[in-house]
């Protein structure tokens, strides 16, 4: 008995996880009830709904149907019982199905608004936004709206002194040793952790932006980005730092999990470079990079990171260029000179 009982809330420490996630938490609560105009008599979809707190939400800010689609046994053990404890299954009808097999009731309307918390780590990573874009384009009305509705990922070079620097003196012992097979063995895969801000190179820069009314799946199967950035302090280039911005309709609402924001479960993505290719780099450096996601051939929800470093030297710099190159220097000069006269 005991052994059937963990194996039926196996799923639970997940969403306890996210729930406790209050940055997650606000952002969505935000965004539904504070557009209540926007929900209102509205039928919605909640995509992913695990323990069905985002349909509860829903169906409090006046929309008059929720289909609530879990494919987990989430659904029928615990969704079933939070919208029956908060007074609303004549609102929030939970349905234990994957998106994919739903199938609306006969001569029912299509929803005007579809809700999921679908995002993974690096936004993309074991995430499902491939199932909430079906569901867009099988169950959304033309001109129904998509929560959150635009997504950005941005990138910057970054110190990991977790991985070097933290190990040159532990309590009076050289452990650089230890740090390098340490790197070593985590360099298979992206480390998922918080950064300190002040460990960033560079505030970052839009790696890529969706809109996800428009978007479509073939288009996730690899996103590649190469550019110039300029270092905005001194410091060592040990890794790249990736993370995201999701922003949903109505009044102003942004889930950000920068370095600089409140942390969330996702954290942040860092690619650590190998070490024959860390350097200090002084305050101005140029730092030039190709960076590319790509699905994996063997799970279609997962997607592996590629950084490859370039030449500063050879590489087209964005105009104007604040790094300290000659060519550089000159152009931003002549740019000034130019707005003066």
């Amino acid at each position: 008995m005991a052994n059937a009982y963990f194996d039926e809330y196996e799923n639970l420490e997940i969403h306890e996880l996210m729930l406790k996630d209050r940055p997650r938490q606000a952002a969505y609560y935000n965004a539904i009830l504070g557009n209540k105009d926007l929900f209102k008599d509205k039928i919605v979809m909640d995509v992913g709904a695990g323990t069905g707190i985002l349909s509860a939400f829903c169906a409090q800010a006046g929309a008059r149907l929720v289909y609530a689609i879990e494919a987990s046994n989430v659904a029928t053990k615990v969704a079933l019982d939070l919208i029956e404890d908060n007074g609303l299954t004549n609102v929030v009808k939970v349905i234990q199905s994957r998106v994919e097999e739903f199938v609306l009731p006969a001569d029912a309307e299509k929803v005007d608004i579809i809700v999921s918390e679908w995002m993974g780590f690096y936004l993309l990573h074991e995430g499902m936004l491939d199932s909430v874009l079906l569901a867009r384009d099988k169950f959304l009305k033309e001109g129904g709206l998509l929560f959150p509705s635009e997504c950005t990922i941005f990138v910057a070079p970054c110190s990991v002194p977790s991985l070097f620097d933290d190990w040159h003196n532990v309590d009076g012992i050289k452990m650089d040793t230890f740090a390098s097979k340490l790197r070593a063995q985590k360099s298979a895969r992206p480390e998922i952790t918080h950064l300190n801000p002040a460990d960033l190179l560079h505030e970052g820069v839009v790696f890529h932006w969706m809109n996800l009314l428009d978007v479509q799946p073939d288009e996730l199967d690899s996103i590649q980005f190469k550019e110039v950035v300029t270092a905005q302090k001194a410091g060592n280039h040990q890794g790249f730092c990736i993370w995201f911005d999701v922003r949903f309709p109505g009044e102003d609402s942004v889930l950000s999990t920068s370095p600089h924001s409140p942390p969330t479960h996702w954290k942040q993505c860092v690619v650590v470079l190998p070490e024959e290719s860390c350097e200090t780099l002084e305050e101005k450096a140029p730092i030039a990079f190709q960076i590319t996601m790509k699905r994996s051939a063997s799970d279609m929800r997962k997607y592996n990171l590629e950084v490859d470093l370039l030449d500063p030297n050879t590489e087209e710099h964005p105009v104007p260029c604040s790094c300290h190159m000659t060519k550089c220097i000159l152009t931003e000069a002549h740019l000034k000179m130019m707005d003066t006269s």
